[in-house]
């Protein structure tokens, strides 16, 4: 899901979307940061076929969340400043991240293209845009973004 372009004013839909959506990828970057930086297999490239790169990943979420699950071995799996934190709207980053730098070459850097997003990608940003002023709507989302 792509992000509004540009500056947007302070309480506009556009800027909610972008801070929400952007709250969201960091929070997936997190986990697969810290996920990487345990289980090496996803450092490089899985030269699997799709199903068993498939059951790889299943089998290291499930891991993953049994680690965070008790707080025993959460404890030593994610001590605290692991992730990435938010602090007066500032963030911080979180230790995970200094341990995947290293040997990290599972991601290759994707070419810019120009490209439109399709007309029902759009229709589904609008919806969610709505749902963050709606239903969706948080308590601090107006002074975080």
């Amino acid at each position: 899901m792509k992000v509004y372009p540009g500056q947007h004013p302070k309480d506009s839909k556009e800027r909610i979307f972008n801070y929400r959506i952007c709250r969201a990828r960091r929070v997936v970057e997190n986990v697969f940061g810290l996920s990487s930086s345990v289980f090496r297999v996803l450092r490089e490239p899985m030269l699997l076929e799709p199903g068993k790169a498939q059951l790889v990943a299943m089998t290291i979420a499930c891991l993953h969340n049994f680690l965070r699950r008790s707080s025993d071995s959460a404890a030593i799996y994610t001590p605290p400043g692991t992730f990435d934190c938010e602090e007066n709207g500032r963030v911080i980053e979180g230790s995970w991240r200094a341990m995947s730098n290293e040997n990290m070459t599972s991601l290759f850097p994707i070419r810019k293209i120009a490209r439109k997003p399709p007309l029902k990608a759009k229709e589904i940003r609008e919806e969610l845009a709505a749902y963050f002023l709606s239903g969706g709507r948080v308590e601090w989302q107006n002074d975080c973004a």
